[in-house]
């Protein structure tokens, strides 16, 4: 692993009298813009806030150390990102398995409109615990199936994050275009035009905190072309920049979306986004399979990112992203999970793999993405994509201290010289240590917050009512 000669400091006030926490003996994978790493480093977290990383290990003689963690036959990265995902669908695993997206959306939307308060609390739970305890400290929820009378379904999401500790951007979804409008959504699964939009601005002024540190923020995402009207997403884009908040949507993800919108709006998914005023950096699209070179040049002319979400559309059979091509274009590209009804793992970390081998399918073959291209994606590229770069997505003094302990020692890895390769290309690493904001929110690969037996007992409960609830209408 490349060394560099300097260490890295930063000594605010703020941090100068936190209490400290060491890391060292550690491979370490900065990911900062010169991907700086050492075979046996060390990071000094001071408080919420990286302030040192360099090579060996720490001064022995710093003051305010209450911890020192010997990272022997580790790697330390940053907290992977998630950028996509639906948490409800955690309740709807392993249904409609053969199944194109439309096909699929068609066969679950029944189920989904059942949804409640208190079953997306316990899937959010769910969800979270899954990527928490592999690895990811910022997470992301699109949720868009608000059944009415379903009760305070924002609510429950961001409290399933603050419990289980992780960042979360919930980007409040809506859908206005049903089936009798010429939509895909039946109609009732969606929302009046002015009652989506008067509670997604609700959302915002009731959640979403523009702080650096945030723990929440929220994002206004109207769900796809085939499910919400030309004025609903028109409207949302005037209501997210008056607001200062994100904008994210699904967009080019298979050949059926392409179809509707050359057949509804005459002209394909990226013009009519440009169109809506849907390109621009504080947008960002999931999926994105099905892009010409035009569409490409789009996105990296209005700085418009992507989550990259391979085994979903691996399991809907949408196709291979042009990764490659998007990154040498400068669009900014992170990874996501999508919902666990497209992704049954829930986990983030196999995507790093998947991410590599599927985009090695394409015409790039070997030349694709290679391992520290895909920890970039799972990272600062997602941190990118969400807007946060500045705080968090790399391992730098004066961010924030999201960062992951692998234990790489074990049979499944040891035997691999260079430990980001081994992370990447290699079984799921087990998580030592996941902090969020210097807070431990995963230990020895259990979390810390959460009682996984208990949890996996109400989801099932969760999703077995949902059963019921279904079968019975």
């Amino acid at each position: 692993m490349r060394r560099t000669a300097a260490q890295h400091t930063a000594t605010p006030e703020h941090i100068a009298a936190a209490p400290r926490l060491v890391i060292e003996h550690c491979a370490i994978a900065t990911v900062d813009a010169d991907d700086t790493e050492y075979t046996a480093g060390h990071v000094v977290i001071a408080g919420d806030t990286i302030e040192a990383v360099g090579p060996g290990p720490a001064p022995g003689d710093l003051p305010g150390v209450t911890r020192r963690i010997d990272g022997t036959g580790h790697l330390l990265t940053p907290g992977l990102v998630n950028t996509h995902h639906h948490f409800y669908q955690w309740l709807t695993r392993g249904l409609a398995t053969d199944h194109n997206l439309f096909d699929w959306l068609s066969a679950l939307y029944p189920v989904w409109g059942h949804i409640d308060e208190p079953m997306l609390y316990q899937a959010a739970r769910g969800s979270l615990a899954m990527m928490a305890r592999g690895g990811v400290t910022t997470a992301m929820d699109h949720h868009y199936v608000y059944p009415r009378g379903a009760g305070d379904l924002t609510g429950a999401v961001l409290r399933a994050a603050a419990e289980t500790g992780v960042r979360c951007t919930l980007a409040r979804g809506s859908m206005d275009l049903g089936a009798s409008d010429g939509g895909l959504p039946p109609d009732f699964a969606v929302e009046s035009l002015d009652g989506a939009l008067q509670a997604t601005e609700e959302a915002i002024d009731a959640h979403h905190d523009p702080a650096p540190g945030a723990m929440t923020q929220i994002a206004v995402a109207p769900c796809s072309p085939f499910s919400v009207s030309t004025e609903l997403l028109t409207r949302a884009a005037e209501l997210a920049r008056r607001k200062g908040v994100r904008l994210h949507t699904h967009g080019s993800e298979t050949v059926e979306e392409e179809k509707f919108c050359h057949e509804r709006f005459g002209m394909g998914p990226t013009d009519y986004f440009e169109s809506t005023g849907w390109l621009g950096d504080d947008v960002w699209m999931a999926h994105c399979v099905h892009m010409n070179d035009s569409d490409i040049a789009a996105f990296a002319r209005s700085g418009t990112g992507v989550a990259h979400c391979p085994s979903s559309n691996a399991r809907l059979a949408a196709g291979i992203a042009r990764v490659p091509d998007l990154l040498a274009a400068g669009v900014p590209v992170g990874l996501g999970v999508d919902g666990t009804a497209s992704n049954e793992s829930g986990e983030l970390h196999t995507e790093l793999r998947n991410a590599l081998l599927i985009n090695r399918l394409g015409r790039h073959r070997e030349r694709a993405l290679n391992a520290r291209q895909v920890l970039r994606l799972a990272t600062h590229g997602g941190a990118r994509v969400l807007g946060r770069a500045a705080a968090i997505g790399s391992l730098e003094p004066g961010k924030l201290a999201d960062v992951v302990l692998w234990k790489m020692d074990t049979l499944a890895h040891a035997s691999i010289a260079d430990p980001v390769t081994a992370l990447v290309f290699g079984a799921p690493a087990p998580v030592t240590l996941s902090l969020v904001g210097g807070a431990p929110v995963a230990e020895h690969g259990r979390l810390v917050h959460v009682d996984e037996d208990a949890l996996a007992r109400a989801t099932r409960d969760e999703a077995q009512r949902l059963g019921r609830l279904a079968a019975d209408a």
